[in-house]
């Protein structure tokens, strides 16, 4: 046994190609790239991203397929900025041959994924996010009759302490400081600032503060109770399957009730596009896709207002929202029409039927939230401004989407979830082995001792009996 000696190793000058490191690729991602492949994505991607392309070459660009690629990573790896995902790609040789880059080549570094985000549109990554909805709908894993949709908020990548004010470019200590001086207090500390700051009634308001750094972000109250910068998701999910069939990223001091509309749109276009795809490709088939549309919404009860029930049922759409506890009679004068709406959406929650889309709803949406977001990596985003957040979440969600056929076929939507699995399996037929051993042995219930009875003596000898739950089972290893 020899000692490790990093500073004195001299790497070989010439290696042949035989004796390079390679690995086999990991089961997961060699079956997402026979996926994809079979799909035709890279055809399909190139043919999106040509435009985007100059014909005289400068600095080598990277592939449509291996950008695309790189940013689903991102999600089955749960990987939050592109930095990240760069240097898993260069450190993991399974994702080298995922993406079909050799280990004599060089991985895109941070700058290259970044500039090639930039360089591609956002309506491209919709046709992406597009695309990757029609290999579900194409396996019957989008119905697009009953849609589930909520938001939830994502801490932008700026901090409060850089906002200033949008009258006069001040930032909040300057501001602040100007109050103390006009109250009488020349030169300010720090404490006397703080003391200041806290007797104020409104503090921060996104009409008079706005950050530098990122125009889109908004003040708002994170769901654990923090205040911070963030933007707003809104899913659109398949309450049959769990499909996020749209994704919508707006400013986070809207309302459920102003944003509701936007992500209902969306939702609705892409199951119009899937249902007329579906016809074309498979006319003599069943349709899988609901060809009507959507039929019915169900949200919770931050969406219930009287106007926007009007506005859904204008949309041919039957709406299951619950309401907010009123204080006393609502008023309903020159508002016959909302009446009407939330009357109907009234009778339709306390119902049975809307009960259980209800239920289906917290379990389908939420779960959609954590796998994006939480598990996913991009609860806080390292981007700035919608349009590129939007490209990365698009891509982001696909991964999702791509996640639901795998555990179709394999019973588990990432890699991390394969692992689990794998590890479940060695756990059961431990257990297995375990049951057969108990078989061999006999029941297990005779060979405790038996109880003694209040009239005879405790008699050590008499009363002990070998219990085979003591023997130890080993691998022999």
């Amino acid at each position: 046994m020899g000692t490790r000696q990093a500073q004195q190793r001299q790497e070989e000058i010439w290696i042949a190609n035989v004796e390079l490191a390679r690995s086999p690729g990991h089961p997961f991602y060699q079956r997402l790239n026979e996926l994809l492949e079979s799909a035709g994505f890279d055809l399909f991607v190139e043919g999106l991203c040509r435009k985007f392309y100059a014909a005289v070459m400068g600095r080598p660009g990277l592939a449509p397929g291996v950008y695309f690629r790189a940013l689903l990573i991102g999600y089955f790896e749960g990987i939050d900025s592109e930095r990240g995902i760069a240097w898993r790609l260069a450190d993991s040789l399974a994702l080298r041959e995922f993406v079909h880059i050799g280990i004599t080549e060089t991985t895109p570094d941070h700058s290259t994924i970044s500039r090639t985000r930039r360089l591609i549109d956002v309506e491209t990554h919709s046709a992406v996010f597009a695309w990757a909805l029609g290999l579900l709908a194409d396996r019957g894993l989008v119905k697009g009759k009953r849609v589930g949709v909520d938001a939830t908020t994502l801490e932008a990548s700026a901090a409060m302490r850089s906002i200033v004010r949008r009258d006069s470019g001040e930032s909040y200590e300057q501001f602040l400081t100007g109050l103390a001086q006009t109250s009488g207090i020349k030169t300010p500390t720090r404490e006397q600032l703080a003391r200041l700051d806290r007797k104020r009634k409104k503090r921060t308001s996104n009409k008079d503060w706005i950050s530098p750094t990122d125009s889109d972000a908004r003040i708002t109250k994170m769901k654990d109770g923090r205040t911070h910068l963030a933007h707003k998701a809104e899913h659109a999910v398949d309450l049959d399957t769990g499909a996020i069939v749209a994704v919508t990223l707006q400013e986070a001091d809207k309302g459920d009730t102003s944003t509701l509309d936007a992500t209902l749109t969306e939702a609705g276009m892409a199951v119009a596009e899937l249902a007329v795809l579906e016809a074309e490709l498979h006319p003599q088939r069943k349709p899988r896709v609901n060809v009507d549309g959507i039929e019915e919404m169900v949200a919770d009860k931050g969406y219930h207002a009287g106007a926007l029930l009007e506005r859904v049922k204008k949309y041919a759409v039957r709406s299951y929202i619950p309401e907010r506890q009123q204080q006393g009679r609502r008023k309903w004068e020159g508002k016959a029409g909302q009446q009407q709406a939330v009357y109907a959406n009234r009778r339709r929650v306390q119902g049975n039927y809307g009960k259980s889309l209800l239920r289906r709803r917290g379990e389908l949406v939420e779960r959609s939230f954590a796998h994006c977001y939480d598990t996913g990596g991009m609860r806080r985003t390292h981007l700035r401004r919608h349009d590129n957040i939007l490209k990365r979440q698009l891509i982001h969600v696909a991964g999702f989407n791509l996640s639901l056929i795998f555990r179709q076929l394999l019973g588990a939507g990432t890699p991390r979830e394969w692992k689990n699995r794998v590890a479940n399996l060695f756990s059961s037929l431990f257990g297995l082995l375990r049951r057969l051993g108990r078989l061999v042995w006999g029941d297990q219930s005779d060979l405790a001792p038996s109880p003694i009875s209040s009239t005879e003596k405790p008699n050590a000898a008499a009363s002990f009996k070998p219990c085979r739950k003591l023997r130890t089972c080993t691998t022999g290893c």
